[in-house]
């Protein structure tokens, strides 16, 4: 399994939503850096966002976040 910089780019966009609640998603505006953008277009093309300059998260979306979150938490923690 590779990640590349494309998922990297899409992971950190995900991060940026906002966790307190639901009801509240994120704007990419079209003068945004191009990666943004596209990430975002991409999000949306999967499924996980509503809106291809971000939006809200769907369902699938959300769900995405949680174990990005879980993934963080566990990088960042230390060993031993």
């Amino acid at each position: 399994m590779r990640i590349n910089k494309t998922m990297i780019d899409e992971m950190e966009l995900l991060a940026k939503f906002p966790r307190a609640s639901h009801m509240q998603g994120i704007k990419v505006h079209s003068d945004a850096d191009a990666t943004l953008r596209d990430a975002a277009q991409r999000l949306f093309d999967k499924g996980i966002t509503d809106s291809p300059d971000g939006g809200y998260l769907t369902d699938l979306g959300l769900d995405l976040v949680k174990h990005l979150d879980t993934l963080y938490a566990a990088l960042s923690s230390k060993a031993g």
